[in-house]
C-alpha cells in the first residue's frame, strides 16, 4: 500500500551550500514530484557593484562563488571591455585562460569527491580532494592566493607567470591526467559504480533544451554548447581543444563528461604554459576610462555559462550590473530528472548538476499527510542502496 508524503529540504540545510528550498513529494519510496522555491537570500552584489568603481566591482563579483572565483571576474571584465572594444595583450590572454582552466580542474575534482561520498565511495572522495590540493597550490604560485586570486583586470591581468615555475606546473598536470585515467577506468570497470549511476536521474535532451540547461548538465544530455568554442575570448581561439558531448543524460554520463572535460582542461593548460615560455609581455593595457555604453560578458564556468551585463554612463562605475550564474538555469532540471526515480537516487541526482552541496550528514524532518513527524536520512538511504548493489554483485 502506497503512502504519499513530502520531504522538505531547505531553505537552510546541511546538504545545501546555498539557501534553496526543495519539497520532494514521494509515493512510498518513489519521487513523484519536486517543488522548487528559490530566492531565499539576497546578497545584493548587483546593487553594491553599482556603488563601486569598475576595478572594485571585479573584486566584489569574485566573492559571488568561492569555487568559481575567477569565472565571475572573467565575465565581468569581458562585459566592461565589450563597452569600448578593449583589446588585451596576447600574454594576458594565455594567463586568463590558464587560470580559468585550472579552476575548472579543481572544481570538477571537488565534485568527484562529493559524488563519491554521497553514494558511499569515500575512497574516491579522499583521493579526489587529495589530488585537488596541488592544483590549489598552483594558484598560490601564480597569484599568491589559493582562492580569490585577484588576477583579472580591465585590459589584462594583474600578475605575470614566472617561466621558472612552468616545469612544476606541467608535473601537476601530468599527475592530474594520470589520476583521471584511473578514475575513468574505475567508472568503466567497477560494476557497482556503473549500476549505481547508469540510468539514474536521466535528463532528456528535449528537457535540457526546454529548461535552458548549460554546462556539463546540458552536454551530458546531448546539447552541444560551450561558450569557450562558440564565442571564444582570451586565448580560447588560439588553443586546440574538444567539447565532449554525451547523450544518455544520466548521472553516469554527467560523471564521465567531467572526467573528459578535466582531460581537455589539462590539454589547454599545457598549450598556455608552452606559449608563456615564448610570448613576451606586457600583461596589461593601460585603460584610463570606460566610455558610455553597454557591454555583455560570457564565460564557460565549470557549471556552465556565466553571464554579466554592465551599463556605463561614462563615469568610473557601472550604473547597472546584472549577473546570471549557471546554477540558476540548471537547478530547475531537477523536476524533469527526478520524477519516477527511487528516493535513494534523489541525492546523487540532485548533486549531479553540481550546485555546491556541502557534505555534512544530517537527518531531515518529515511530516506525512497525517502530520505525524518522522525522520529520513537521504545520505544513509543513498549509501544503503550502493551497499545492496555491491552485495548483489559480489554475493556478500
Amino acid at each position: 500500500m502506497s503512502q504519499t508524503g513530502q520531504i522538505p529540504v531547505g531553505p537552510f540545510h546541511p546538504l545545501l551550500e546555498e539557501a534553496e528550498y526543495f519539497n520532494i513529494v514521494v509515493d512510498g519510496e518513489t519521487v513523484i514530484d519536486i517543488e522548487l522555491d528559490i530566492g531565499w537570500m539576497h546578497r545584493g552584489h548587483e546593487f553594491i557593484s553599482e556603488q563601486k568603481t569598475f576595478t572594485q566591482s571585479i573584486y566584489l563579483v569574485e566573492r559571488i562563488c568561492g569555487i568559481c572565483s575567477t569565472s565571475h571576474p572573467l565575465a565581468c571584465v569581458h562585459a566592461i571591455e565589450d563597452i569600448d572594444n578593449i583589446e588585451i595583450p596576447e600574454r594576458a590572454a594565455y594567463i586568463r585562460t590558464l587560470i580559468g582552466e585550472l579552476e575548472r580542474i579543481h572544481s570538477h575534482l571537488l565534485w568527484f569527491g562529493l559524488a563519491g561520498h554521497f553514494i558511499g565511495y569515500d575512497t574516491v572522495w579522499m583521493w579526489m580532494w587529495k589530488y585537488r590540493e596541488p592544483v590549489l597550490q598552483l594558484f598560490e604560485i601564480i597569484s599568491g592566493n589559493r582562492n580569490h586570486y585577484g588576477m583579472m583586470r580591465v585590459g589584462g591581468v594583474a600578475k605575470d607567470v614566472d617561466p621558472a615555475r612552468i616545469p612544476e606546473m606541467m608535473n601537476v598536470l601530468d599527475m592530474i591526467d594520470e589520476k583521471m585515467q584511473m578514475l575513468a577506468k574505475v567508472a568503466n570497470d567497477d560494476p557497482v559504480l556503473r549500476s549505481r549511476l547508469k540510468g539514474v536521474g536521466v535528463l532528456k535532451h528535449e528537457d535540457a533544451v526546454a529548461l535552458c540547461a548549460v554546462g556539463p548538465t546540458a552536454r551530458a544530455s546531448g546539447v552541444d554548447i560551450d561558450v569557450r568554442r562558440d564565442d571564444p575570448t582570451d586565448a580560447y581561439g588560439l588553443v586546440d581543444f574538444n567539447v565532449p558531448v554525451l547523450h544518455n543524460g544520466d548521472v553516469y554520463d554527467k560523471f564521465v563528461i567531467r572526467v573528459l572535460e578535466t582531460l581537455e582542461s589539462t590539454k589547454i593548460c599545457r598549450q598556455c604554459l608552452e606559449k608563456l615560455k615564448k610570448v613576451p609581455g606586457p600583461i596589461l593595457n593601460n585603460v584610463k576610462e570606460i566610455g558610455e555604453g553597454e557591454g555583455i560578458g560570457r564565460y564557460e564556468a565549470p557549471r556552465g555559462e556565466v553571464f554579466h551585463y554592465i551599463r556605463s554612463d561614462g563615469s568610473n562605475r557601472p550604473v547597472r550590473h546584472k549577473v546570471r550564474a549557471p546554477s540558476y538555469v540548471n537547478i530547475p532540471t531537477y523536476v524533469a530528472s527526478c520524477k519516477g526515480i527511487p528516493l535513494a537516487d534523489a541525492l546523487i541526482t540532485l548533486a549531479s548538476v553540481d550546485p555546491c552541496y556541502c557534505c555534512t550528514e544530517r537527518s531531515l524532518k518529515v511530516v506525512d499527510k497525517n502530520r505525524d513527524p518522522f525522520t529520513v536520512d537521504l545520505l544513509k538511504l543513498s549509501r544503503e542502496k550502493t551497499e545492496a548493489i555491491r552485495r548483489q554483485i559480489h554475493g556478500r
